[in-house]
């Protein structure tokens, strides 16, 4: 065979290929784990970078993304949330368009199907450095752009329904899902099988043709050699195999002289057995070998031809798979903020009047709090498929408020530079500026915040805090030389946009230095910074608000009555640190406390202080008291404004249902005239067919029968006095719980009792959403049915019976005896034969007869006579059946046989 070219051998498969323009990415991800500073990169930039990234981890925001990644559905988002590489927007416009995909992700009814996408980064890199791809590896490449092009595709169905869905479809509008590679390595593999199709090329369908009839041939030949020897008892059944790569017999040792110049590739491990290569198959499987190794090539060029594609591809595919991943991240921010009842936050924006808020946050709770007491992550880290299970389920965490973490309120005015938290130790003071942080860091990655109503929070481009202990005996640092040196190098950065955190400022020093250098500290940031916040115990502090109104103070709640924090913040306060109150709950010597007294005392000569205290401590209690009586107010007014708009609504409805129900009954009135008249035309023409082809005998008969069918159907029309008066008289009316009733206070209008009547004579009845308490002298009853029936008119009710009542007196005038019933001419249609059978047969028989038998007929009964028994029981049933009229025994021409007339 000719030698085999690449580049002809894959013409078939050359005609897919395609490569779009690449598009840069639209969001940059900060990688907290590393950093580095290129040579372009300046010094101070190169400074905040890692400033912020130090403040990330401060702040937590590794295990804020770790609960992240429990929601996400493909592993390269998961890996990328688990090492904290979650899309961080750096400026305002990128973090409003992430808000704008979590709001769109939030507003689906199911999360979308992420299956099928794989994470084929690894194996793009891996054909870009010349490695051959495997057909399982190159199937995982086609599969992801299979499902990424179906995620597209239902993110464009959903955003038909609604513009609001469009910020998803955004990110993916502009990606090349590369269908014609998709579609070149559905065409040359079977990812199903995992085989290299025919079609890949023309000279591996050609090979495997010829290696398939050479294998025949070669198999042909061997069977019939093999029998031949079974036949001359060299084995004990006929045995082909394979050996060394190619076809052999099988042949007893004593045998060999069988296959004479043949060659022995391998024996049995009891040394009885030789397996042979006959010398009629030595070319076959020259063939076979060459033909199999021709095939191998073959397979192996077009895979190297697909990884080449791939390879060029890669870039495309790597994008496309940056922007599965946005989808994703999208799909699990909201998942996440569905998870925690979590808001839309606003990010603030200028032009505010004096007196405003830049920042307005209710009732937030730290994320990492809050996860102890919501659904555990644990199901959802290990199963990416319970996503769609928790959306629908939710957790309804503002449903019902919870006791831990506390929510705290955030209210910063717009003027306000600098805040100064004060209060005791474990009151919540750092808590409340990590939960400030956190929820900056989560407003620019476009999450959700756990609070109440719709948080407000200006966009910080630096978010950098000196939180913890930053000694380092490795730098030859102490504690408060570690927090001068990190709090140096955060003014070096900061700019007019930026929050700065700082836990317990000038701690760690002499008290009188370290309020010096604090205050001198604030100054500067004061002018320079977006928002400054810190903590501290120093009462000086607390009073430059007095000076500038660019400070604005705050304190953590304490509670004296029980000695502990309530971790609320008090906005426009001071705190005070407690610290003899603490040391005296705590249990320290009462000397040890009276003494620590008596310095203050000294220290403090006035009393104000503590006056200030316990006027502060009055003035909470009564705020709390008008707050809860406020509530209570505000919550009835709201229930009787519902109440009134219920009413409202029901009775401007009640003209209109008044007509429909009219309108409604009239057309069912209508209705069921239409069908009588249909079912009495028909019983008309009937007849008239009938009585056209029927004899002067079968006139009577066809009479009685079409008088009967429309007695039958105007019984069935009409109702009877008990079920035409459906309203009873009051005085026997029995008000119990669920009873329907006719109240004349709602129009007559029909309601149900909820409430049974107490010693007032009143009952609470329900009509459509509203409910009242009506007397039970105002009330009718209803008769209980199942169907409600037609409204008549008195007159019309008395018509209709009377018109019943002559159609029910004639029909008992033709079914009277004066009717005649015609010649009593005996056949075998109305005769029943009764002898040889006993009592309880004959009975049975004679019955069902009977019952069978048409109106106005003549039933002739053979009961013979034998003992007599099965006459007298068959007279005994003449004379008791309802629909007998009369019976006549038998006469000398008519012996043992009993004439019965049928109603």
């Amino acid at each position: 065979m000719d030698k085999m070219k690449l580049h002809s051998s894959m013409d078939v498969c050359n005609f897919f290929f395609f490569i779009s323009p690449l598009t840069k990415p639209s969001f940059p991800i900060l990688n907290i784990r590393s950093l580095k500073c290129s040579p372009q990169t300046t010094t101070t930039h190169c400074l905040a970078e890692s400033l912020q990234h130090e403040t990330l981890n401060i702040l937590e925001w590794p295990s804020i993304c770790n609960q992240v990644s429990a929601f996400t559905s493909t592993a390269m988002a998961f890996s990328a949330a688990k090492q904290a590489l979650l899309p961080i927007g750096k400026s305002p416009d990128e973090s409003q368009k992430l808000l704008d995909q979590t709001s769109a992700a939030f507003a689906l009814h199911l999360p979308p199907d992420f299956s099928g996408i794989e994470d084929v980064s690894e194996l793009v890199d891996s054909s870009v450095s010349g490695h051959l791809l495997s057909i399982r590896e190159i199937c995982a490449v086609k599969r992801t752009l299979r499902s990424a092009r179906d995620l597209f595709q239902q993110l464009k169905n959903i955003s038909i329904q609604s513009e609001r869905y469009y910020p998803l479809l955004e990110i993916l509008q502009n990606c090349n899902f590369l269908t014609e590679l998709e579609q070149k390595i559905d065409f040359c593999i079977d990812c199903k099988l995992s085989i290299i199709l025919d079609q890949a090329s023309e000279d591996l369908e050609i090979i495997r043709l010829e290696r398939k009839s050479n294998m025949d041939d070669l198999d042909s030949l061997l069977k019939d050699i093999s029998t031949k020897i079974f036949q001359a008892g060299g084995i004990d059944k006929p045995l082909v195999t394979k050996r060394r790569s190619r076809m052999c017999v099988g042949i007893k040792t004593s045998h060999k002289s069988l296959l004479p110049n043949g060659i022995v590739l391998n024996v049995s491990s009891s040394g009885a057995t030789y397996f042979m290569e006959p010398k009629d198959a030595i070319d076959l499987n020259n063939m076979e070998v060459k033909l199999s190794n021709a095939e191998r090539a073959e397979e192996q060029a077009i895979l190297g031809l697909l990884t080449s594609e791939i390879a060029q591809s890669g870039s495309e595919i790597k994008y496309l798979l940056e922007r599965v991943k946005e989808v994703d991240f999208a799909i699990a921010r909201a998942a996440h903020a569905r998870w925690m009842s979590g808001k839309c936050p606003v990010i603030g924006s200028g032009g505010f009047k004096n007196g405003s808020l830049s920042i307005n946050i209710e009732g937030i709770q730290h994320p990492l709090l809050l996860e102890t007491s919501l659904k555990s992550l644990s199901g959802h880290m290990t199963s990416k498929s319970s996503n769609s299970i928790l959306w629908c389920e939710g957790n309804g965490v503002m449903d019902q408020p919870l006791t831990f973490p506390v929510p705290i309120d955030i209210k910063v005015g717009h003027e306000t530079r600098v805040v100064v938290i004060s209060g005791p130790n474990t009151g919540g003071k750092t808590a409340s500026m990590k939960t400030l942080g956190v929820a900056s860091i989560m407003l620019k990655a476009g999450m959700y915040l756990p609070a109440r109503n719709h948080p407000t929070i200006p966009w910080f481009d630096f978010i950098l805090a000196d939180i913890g202990d930053s000694q380092s005996l490795e730098q030859s640092l102490s504690t408060f030389s570690g927090h001068l040196s990190r709090i140096c190098k955060m003014l070096e950065v900061t700019t007019k946009q930026s929050l700065i955190l700082i836990d317990e400022i000038g701690s760690g020093t002499d008290p009188s230095e370290g309020v010096a250098l604090s205050t001198s500290i604030l100054e500067y940031l004061k002018d320079r910074v977006n928002l400054a916040m810190t903590t501290t115990h120093y009462a000086d502090l607390s009073m430059l608000k007095e000076k500038d109104s660019k400070y604005e103070n705050a304190a953590m709640e304490f509670s004296l009555q029980t000695l502990q924090p309530t971790y609320r913040i008090l906005w426009g306060s001071t705190g005070e640190s407690n610290a003899l109150s603490i040391a005296k709950s705590i249990g320290f010597d009462v000397k040890v406390v009276e003494r620590a007294e008596t310095w203050v005392k000294r220290l403090r000569p006035d009393k104000a202080e503590k006056r200030r205290g316990l006027l502060y401590q009055s003035l909470m209690e009564e705020k709390n008291r008008l707050e809860v009586q406020a509530n209570k107010a505000a919550h009835i007014y709201s229930n009787v404004m519902e109440l009134y708009n219920e009413i409202k609504d029901e009775a401007n409805d009640l003209v209109r249902r008044e007509a429909a129900l009219k309108a409604k009954e009239a057309q069912k009135i209508q209705k069921e005239v239409n069908t009588v008249k249909s079912q009495l035309q028909s019983i008309v023409k009937e007849f008239e067919v009938k009585v056209a082809t029927a004899s002067i005998d079968q006139l009577n008969a066809l009479l009685k029968e079409s008088e009967s069918a429309i007695s039958s159907i105007i019984e069935a029309q009409c109702y009877t006095e008990e079920s035409s008066a459906s309203e009873v008289d009051g005085s026997s009316l029995s008000v119990k719980l669920g009873n329907q009733v006719i109240v004349r206070g709602l129009g007559n209008k029909l309601a149900t009792i909820v409430e049974p009547p107490g010693t007032d004579g009143t009952a609470l009845v329900q009509f459509g959403k509203i409910r009242v308490r009506v007397n039970v002298s105002s009330m009718r009853a209803v008769q209980n049915s199942d169907t409600t029936p037609t409204q008549i008119s008195q007159s019309q009710v008395k018509k209709q019976e009377q018109r019943i009542r002559g159609l029910k007196n004639l029909s008992e005038v033709k079914n009277s005896e004066a009717v005649s019933y015609g010649p009593a001419v005996q056949t075998s249609k109305n005769t029943v034969d009764l002898r040889g059978m006993r009592v309880e047969e004959a009975s049975h028989n004679l019955n069902l007869a009977i019952n069978t038998a048409g109106p106005g007929s003549v039933l002739f009964i053979i009961h013979g006579m034998g003992t007599g028994v099965v006459k007298e029981a068959a007279l005994q049933i003449l004379k008791k059946h309802p629909r007998v009229l009369k019976f006549e025994q038998e006469s000398p021409t008519n012996y043992g046989c009993t004439a019965a007339y049928i109603k």
